[in-house]
């Protein structure tokens, strides 16, 4: 007889949880799923169940989120059927059902990244078609070559046609409409910034998209001007109400964006992320999660990313797996969570692999001299043979290792054992003998060079169609 579980859960989980039990496919049981009336699952009681759960919902299982504390036994006597925990994570259900399920699809996402390379004035053509296809090869869809204030970017119209003839989408980004006139001239894609007295720019390259702003500073009045003015010229145009950074606007720009999708619903927009990623010394990688989730809520379907700081170093590449996890998790109505780690780049969700128990277990099993190093809550552990020892500090370990006279393997043991000292403080995930996993901070080698290779091969096709 097929067995028949029911999956009990909260509002805010029930879309995932149905997608995930739909993906599994043909299964050798029966499911059903009942939302118990709370928004977050693992805030339901032993008491919520039994007041909320219908007497006439019947299973063979009844599987609860993994962080449910409340009395099983009650439950099962109470319905007459077993009441189990699941796992911590609804992502890990597949796995705990004893099914691959199917794969996060991250190949999808519907939001423009426009790369600046901010002193592309300063740089020769050769230095700048190595940036533009960097950035491209890290998820940029358009390059914005920024020209600065008083500095002559006389080479403007050679770089946007080299790029251009790379296959590039391209925009400039400049207060002199000398300069913007120039880049339309040349074939430019789009220009940043136009505003209520410059849109007639726009209106004599019919070429080029132009990005909208305030002409006044944080007045949606004057971006309401201008994209009037756009409309009647029936110019395709992205409106940018702009994002100013903290204790200069901050909060106040935040509600400019929501204020102006509330008027122009149907506009397409564009926000601009580097006045929090550059002027916020925090890392990036977070920053951005939040403001990519912003974009999606608000259907915010371009960002123009800047990376001048050593510290937004990988932006780009962080913009481009936000943009899918937050994508893929609008699709499922779901919270974006469980996805994909490459965010996580300091942090892990499940830092240690296995418990004090399984250690200690383990530990008690080995037989000869070579070592395991293991990371838990209360430390390092390594232990072989003659001993099992933990500590928090790596060079407290080494006087009981016995490798005095062995430089290669006091070697390998200091190099691995530092490695795991700074998984355990940080909280990740440690392996012996595997690199440490940074997310997208630090693209695996192999990975890197494939995506460098790709790219450019998608480069020189979009040049052979053209």
């Amino acid at each position: 007889m097929t067995e028949h579980l029911v999956f009990l859960t909260g509002h805010l989980a029930k879309a995932r949880l149905e997608g995930i039990l739909a993906g599994l496919g043909k299964t050798p049981f029966t499911w059903e799923i009942v939302d118990i009336g709370v928004k977050v699952a693992a805030l339901m009681t032993e008491e919520i169940i039994l007041r909320r759960l219908p007497r006439t919902v019947t299973a063979d299982r009844f599987v609860l989120p993994g962080r449910y504390r409340g009395d099983l036994q009650r439950l099962s006597d109470t319905f007459a059927a077993p009441f189990v925990r699941g796992p911590d994570e609804v992502a890990d259900l597949p796995a705990y059902l004893g099914r691959a399920g199917k794969p996060v699809d991250l190949s999808r996402h519907d939001m423009r990244i426009f790369a600046e390379i901010v002193d592309a004035s300063a740089l020769p053509i050769e230095s700048l078609l190595v940036r533009a296809r960097s950035l491209a090869a890290a998820g940029a869809d358009v390059i914005d070559l920024g020209c600065l204030p008083d500095t002559p970017f006389d080479h403007l119209a050679e770089a946007v046609r080299t790029l251009k003839a790379e296959g590039l989408a391209v925009s400039v980004d400049s207060a002199d409409t000398g300069e913007l006139e120039r880049a339309a001239e040349a074939g430019a894609d789009y220009l940043l910034s136009l505003n209520e007295d410059t849109i007639g720019i726009a209106a004599a390259y019919r070429g080029t998209t132009p990005i909208l702003v305030p002409a006044i500073p944080g007045d949606l009045e004057s971006l309401g001007r201008a994209i009037d003015a756009a409309r009647a010229a029936g110019i395709a145009f992205i409106a940018d109400p702009v994002l100013d950074p903290i204790h200069f606007g901050f909060a106040a720009s935040l509600g400019r964006f929501i204020e102006a999708r509330r008027r122009w619903p149907d506009v397409e927009m564009m926000m601009g992320t580097g006045n929090l990623t550059e002027l916020t010394d925090a890392d990036s990688a977070g920053v951005t999660a939040i403001l990519s989730g912003l974009c999606s809520e608000l259907s915010i379907a371009n960002v123009l990313v800047v990376n001048v700081s050593p510290h937004t170093v990988r932006t780009v590449e962080e913009h481009d797996r936000a943009r899918r996890i937050m994508f893929a998790a609008k699709q499922d109505r779901s919270l974006p969570r469980g996805y994909d780690p490459g965010l996580l780049q300091i942090h892990d969700r499940k830092p240690f692999a296995s418990s004090l128990e399984d250690i200690g277990a383990l530990a008690g099993t080995v037989r000869d001299a070579n070592f395991r190093i293991m990371t838990a809550e209360d430390g390092v552990h390594v232990f072989n043979v003659k001993g099992h020892w933990t500590h928090s500090d790596a060079f407290e370990l080494f006087p009981f290792l016995g490798v005095e006279e062995d430089g290669a393997h006091a070697f390998y043991l200091g190099a691995e054992l530092t490695k795991a000292e700074i998984a355990w403080k940080l909280g990740k995930r440690y392996a012996q003998d595997e690199p440490l996993a940074w997310g997208v901070a630090v693209p695996e080698p192999e990975k890197d060079r494939t995506r460098l290779a790709e790219a450019g091969h998608t480069l020189r096709a979009r040049k052979d169609s053209a």
